[in-house]
């Protein structure tokens, strides 16, 4: 039997045909996301990993398009993608290990750990359907549960650590509720900061107190509905706090957007929406000049905004889309504005190598790298981080804290970075040339980044391709493609 079909051989497994495939642009599917999230993080090895590793608090907008699209491979038709990306992840996963702040030790490759990711996946998108008013019939859910079965045996190579027949899964699913779970760090970041401090995505970044001002009134209530939704057992023993009709609030939700699948098909594509998200005005992708009007239509709304609200908080002037650092040259960036918006993936308030590895991840990521090209910019970044710690990290905690960055020389392009870059380079330069030229420029800028760069002949060196990447890194100078690629959230 194909791994891609059910035991009837008839129903595919993976693919547009598959049960997944027909919720992917299901907006439901976006509170089903949050739930499993924050049911993941409850798990202690996953939340430590989260903790130490993941970009989800200081760009969650990033990550979240990294996790559709990695799903959309993974669930696609072609066993060929599907298993290049199981490859992927395997490789970003076996990199993440250590122990949390009680000593206990966490790997995010570890198998019971991987299949309750795939679990919350598998129990959130039930638990939708039943909230939005259309529960699954038992054949659908048996399907469905085959699908998540079948995902987890492409990423772990078997599926052995879920159980082979529903009926187990769900004594499986609420032994680990009531047993294992935790109200960690890393799920009560999720809750109760990420909602309340998420940062705006590229289309909106232009217009603070338009942002500030939606999300002072959606970020309290999407956390009040995720609270809500949890399983009961959780939230006793978490001890997390159920605000007053929020069961209510919870089920209007999601009958709400339950209501989309009257809409005609194809009018929701929610790989669009996140790439329309991403963009920004100086995007050489087509979209972009809708963007740039609803960019100026929305500063036109945050100023109305402070003129009726004239007692709130003035959140400043709102900025152009290159917004330079007062009094300093055209294109810099402050210190801590760089510490923080670049350096600091993790959002943890110090640089250390989990931020360079975010890095490192996010640019093979992009680049769609491959071994052992993904490995060589690995141990560049590996590199560098050493080179910073023994040149800034001097009281000895093995991080580097904002303070120490700001008083370190402007320039830290060492012999590592400069490695980094060439890495970045030679998988850009396909043919071997010594130069991109405007067809490797366009796969690499418009294709990974949506972006172009000028040029005068339509090529660009080794030198210079190194040159702008250093004075990006150990410059502080905002770059066209880069920004959007390490700085956005």
């Amino acid at each position: 039997m194909s791994d891609t079909t059910t035991a009837a051989g008839e129903v595919p497994l993976f693919g547009p045909e598959s049960q997944f495939g027909s919720f992917f642009d299901d907006p439901r599917w976006a509170l089903a996301m949050i739930r499993a999230t924050v049911l993941e993080a409850a798990h202690p090895q996953i939340g430590a990993a989260l903790v130490d590793n993941s970009t989800f608090v200081a760009h969650p907008w990033r990550r979240l398009r990294n996790t559709f699209l990695s799903m959309r491979r993974m669930f696609g038709a072609d066993a060929s993608v599907r298993e290049r990306e199981a490859a992927r992840l395997n490789r970003l996963h076996a990199r993440m290990s250590g122990s949390d702040s009680r000593g206990r030790a966490y790997d995010a490759m570890d198998r019971s750990a991987r299949a309750w990711v795939v679990a919350t996946l598998f129990e959130s998108a039930v638990t939708m359907c039943r909230l939005s008013g259309q529960p699954l019939g038992q054949d659908t859910m048996e399907r469905m549960y085959a699908e998540y079965r079948a995902f987890l045996a492409a990423l772990d190579g078997d599926a052995t650590a879920l159980p082979e027949e529903l009926g187990d899964f769900w004594r499986y699913f609420d032994g680990v509720v009531e047993n294992e779970l935790e109200n960690t760090e890393a799920a009560r970041v999720i809750l109760y900061r990420l909602f309340d401090h998420l940062p705006a995505p590229a289309l909106l970044d232009g217009a603070p107190a338009l942002w500030a001002a939606g999300r002072t009134v959606a970020g309290p209530l999407l956390g009040a509905i995720t609270v809500a939704s949890l399983p009961e057992p959780y939230r006793r023993r978490a001890g997390l706090p159920e605000m007053p009709g929020a069961a209510a609030l919870m089920q209007g939700a999601y009958l709400a957007t339950g209501l989309a699948r009257f809409l005609p098909q194809g009018w929701i594509n929610a790989e669009s929406i996140i790439e329309v998200l991403s963009l920004s005005p100086d995007s050489d992708d087509p979209r972009a000049r809708t963007v740039t009007a609803l960019r100026s239509r929305m500063r036109r709304a945050a100023a109305l905004l402070r003129l009726l609200s004239p007692l709130s908080d003035d959140p400043g002037p709102e900025p152009g889309p290159a917004a330079s650092v007062p009094g300093s040259e055209e294109g810099r960036r402050s210190a801590e504005d760089f510490f923080h918006k670049v350096l600091d993936q993790t959002g943890d308030g110090h640089l250390d190598w989990p931020d360079l590895a975010a890095m490192a991840r996010e640019l093979a990521t992009r680049l769609d790298l491959d071994e052992p090209e993904e490995t060589r910019l690995y141990d560049a970044f590996a590199a560098w981080w050493r080179e910073l710690q023994a040149a800034l990290d001097t009281d000895g905690d093995g991080r580097v804290s904002a303070g120490e960055y700001a008083a370190a020389v402007p320039s830290l392009a060492g012999p590592a970075l400069i490695r980094a870059a060439e890495v970045l380079f030679d998988v850009t330069d396909k043919d071997g040339s010594g130069t991109i030229d405007a067809d490797e420029y366009r796969a690499l800028f418009r294709t990974a980044f949506h972006r172009d760069l000028a040029t005068t002949d339509g090529t660009c060196s080794r030198s210079a391709f190194v040159g702008d990447f250093l004075s990006f890194m150990s410059g502080r100078r905002t770059s066209t493609p880069y920004d959007p690629l390490l700085a956005d959230a």
